[in-house]
């Protein structure tokens, strides 16, 4: 609900809206429905159940990206560094910069925040480098 500058409401409810995949605030929401309208920065509150993947690799051209890990365990492999990151402990975060392919899979049901700045109509695609550093999945 937007009353003015003021936007609140659930973003469990509000992600599971067709087409948002989870995304709550950025260029995606409707002009002129508050300050969740915005081109400066993207949130998705990350409902996930264990054994999820993201098998194709994402690059993001302009935006950086944080993952915040609210539950669960999730690992994000960046295979163009060749690393990957296990968040296990609410709290624990990756951020990367644009240019950074990446994938995750989910170890354990996970709810995990993800906040991308800034917020651009098809900042991301899929990464089409087939090389792999050895030992990263």
């Amino acid at each position: 609900m937007t009353v003015g500058d003021v936007c609140f409401g659930n973003a469990v409810d509000e992600g599971s809206q067709r087409g948002r995949r989870g995304w709550v605030i950025g260029h995606f929401i409707a002009p002129g429905t508050g300050p969740a309208a915005t081109d400066m920065v993207e949130v998705k509150w990350g409902v996930h159940a264990a054994g999820e993947i993201k098998a194709i690799e994402g690059v993001n051209r302009t935006a950086t990206t944080m993952s915040l890990l609210v539950s669960g365990r999730f690992e994000l492999v960046f295979p163009s560094h060749g690393c990957s990151v296990t968040l296990a402990r609410a709290g624990d975060y990756a951020v990367w910069s644009p240019g950074v392919s990446h994938r995750w899979r989910v170890l354990e049901d996970a709810v995990v925040i993800t906040i991308r700045w800034p917020s651009r109509p098809n900042d991301q695609s899929a990464y089409a480098n087939e090389s792999r550093p050895s030992g990263i999945p």
